[in-house]
């Protein structure tokens, strides 16, 4: 769905769309693609080893390199959001983004 597709779907369910000034970069957009698509093979293999009824520890396994994956596409995402968005906003005089941002940082730091 292209931006103006989707800024008009969500115009129709009364929601609040944001988008980023500055797109990411395709280099960018193509890594985080890769790595979602590998997370969604992980987790549909989990969710396979739990239809076969496979030994626990080993779908935790599964489970917990899922989770490191997803934190890694967040760690890349956090730190693209500080380098453009927060950067920029700070730039035309909004520093309460930084709230947002030490909120952003304290959600992925666990």
């Amino acid at each position: 769905m292209n931006a103006a597709a989707s800024e008009a779907n969500c115009s129709q369910k009364q929601c609040c769309c944001h988008h980023k000034a500055t797109p990411r970069s395709q280099q960018l957009q193509d890594d985080l693609q890769k790595r979602l698509n590998r997370v969604i093979g992980q987790l549909n293999g989990v969710k396979t080893m739990i239809d076969d009824n496979r030994y626990c520890g080993d779908v935790l396994v599964q489970l917990s390199a899922a989770e490191s994956a997803v934190h890694s596409i967040s760690a890349i995402l956090l730190q693209n959001h500080l380098e453009t968005c927060v950067v920029e906003q700070i730039e035309q005089g909004n520093t309460q983004i930084i709230d947002e941002a030490m909120q952003l940082i304290k959600k992925f730091a666990r």
